[in-house]
């Protein structure tokens, strides 16, 4: 065979024309799921595991020789991960016990839920012994040709998931996946020290993906700790000795409402106004600044609209059926009627963001209306706050909060690039692209 990849040409019977087909590298084969290495094998998952059903809860049925156990259910089993913090537990007959228990080293894999999280692969390491699995959990026993961890890796590729949302029913909500269409799934197979080798590579990476995570999680801790002492006086910073004053926030912000555009007229929208929604302050997840959202209106629409402009460096806040999320807007915009928006007028716009951020529990006892929860303009006038009068001593406080959010924030992206390195080495080494094992090694 030649060293060097070569086109194959493939007559078009319709066109009369040949067309070339992918090249396939020497050492390398075609296969269902691409190119992989010719020492590697394609296996039906039914192939090289034991696939089980659990048991079905049924309160009416009755229980002979009982025995209380814990039992694992959908929200238990994540993507890669078991969350095991609600863990229930089922009386069931001492006869079924063998039948439905969860061994080490089983892959726990979701027979329903959302179409992108269908079967999700976590290993179970015998946290809970006895422990069962409910009929919607599937246990995936492997056998001695297929690594555990190396089938975890393998359910969570690019490959896998793309199987998994095509062979999946979707129903109204959810989909599903049934025992015979997940034996059904393919899987590359090396030999087995290769495929620890790979396992071993992956699992580092998520080593690293869980110490960021507890690290960030730790930097957030200690950041709400700081708000809470610095944003209610507790704590002072040095030079600063004014006594604290408690202030309605009318004389601290312009209040600006919010208002729709009738979206019966077409000329009201995509005319370059930002328009924010609820939407987009949620999906900033914890980040500060709101640059850009979603959907932009008019010149027109804003005149026939309540809508009104918030000028640069305000405080965005909802408050409607979600109460008192806020961001810091970076560029003129407007907003829905779901929001009372802060144009400061004798506050730091950083410090009023972080001050109003603590405050949701207080914002949520103003709140009025039946239907949904809805704070009014005039309940926000009187909304009384207790902060610093001294501009220097709040923009002292926000720029330690900022510092800390900063750091926070390149955290968060050091994990981003960590988990789409990852990804990337997945792609490389679940194909055969890169190999750790020498094929005759």
């Amino acid at each position: 065979m030649s060293s060097e990849a070569t086109d194959v040409q493939e007559a078009s019977p319709k066109y009369g024309f040949t067309a070339a087909k992918p090249a396939v590298p020497a050492g390398y084969k075609q296969t269902e799921v691409g190119m992989i290495p010719e020492d590697w094998e394609l296996k039906q998952l039914c192939e090289i595991t034991q696939i089980r059903s659990g048991i079905a809860k049924n309160s009416s049925a009755q229980v002979q020789d009982p025995i209380h156990v814990h039992y694992l259910r959908v929200a238990n089993v994540q993507d890669g991960y078991l969350d095991l913090s609600d863990m229930s537990q089922i009386t069931i007959s001492r006869s079924d016990l063998a039948r439905f228990s969860v061994q080490s080293g089983d892959v726990l894999m979701n027979e329903g839920g959302d179409r992108d999280k269908l079967g999700r692969g976590a290993i179970w390491r015998g946290q809970y012994q006895p422990c069962i699995h409910q009929n919607h959990v599937f246990v995936v026993r492997p056998k001695k040709v297929v690594d555990p961890e190396y089938l975890a890796f393998w359910s969570a590729g690019d490959e896998a998931r793309k199987y998994f949302l095509i062979a999946g029913r979707q129903t109204t909500n959810l989909a599903s996946i049934n025992k015979t269409s997940l034996g059904q799934l393919p899987v590359v197979l090396p030999r087995v020290s290769e495929q620890r080798a790979i396992s071993t590579a992956l699992s580092d990476v998520d080593a690293l993906l869980e110490e960021l995570d507890g690290l960030i999680t730790k930097k957030r801790d200690i950041k709400q700790a700081t708000m809470q002492q610095l944003l209610t006086g507790q704590t002072r910073l040095s030079g600063f000795k004014e006594e604290w004053q408690t202030k309605p926030l009318a004389h601290l912000a312009e209040i600006r409402s919010g208002g729709t555009p009738s979206t019966s007229t077409p000329g009201f929208w995509n005319g370059g106004i930002p328009w924010c929604t609820p939407t987009d302050i949620t999906a900033l997840r914890g980040q500060k600044h709101l640059t850009n959202t979603e959907r932009t209106i008019s010149p027109s629409g804003l005149q026939a609209s309540s809508a009104e402009t918030i000028p640069p460096n305000s405080v965005i806040m909802t408050t409607r059926a979600t109460i008192g999320e806020c961001a810091i807007n970076t560029v003129p915009m407007t907003t829905n009627q779901g929001f009372k928006n802060l144009v400061p007028i004798a506050a730091d716009c950083e410090f009023l963001y972080y001050l109003m951020t603590i405050q949701k529990s207080r914002l949520v006892q103003l709140c009025a209306g039946s239907t949904f929860l809805e704070i009014g303009k005039k309940q926000l006038d009187k909304f009384d706050l207790y902060l610093p009068e001294s501009l220097d001593e709040q923009k002292a406080i926000a720029a330690i909060l900022s510092d800390m959010d900063t750091e926070i924030d390149a955290l968060k992206q050091r994990r981003a690039k960590t988990a789409a390195l990852k990804q990337a080495m997945m792609q490389e080494l679940l194909t055969g692209r890169t190999r750790l094992v020498k094929p005759n090694g």
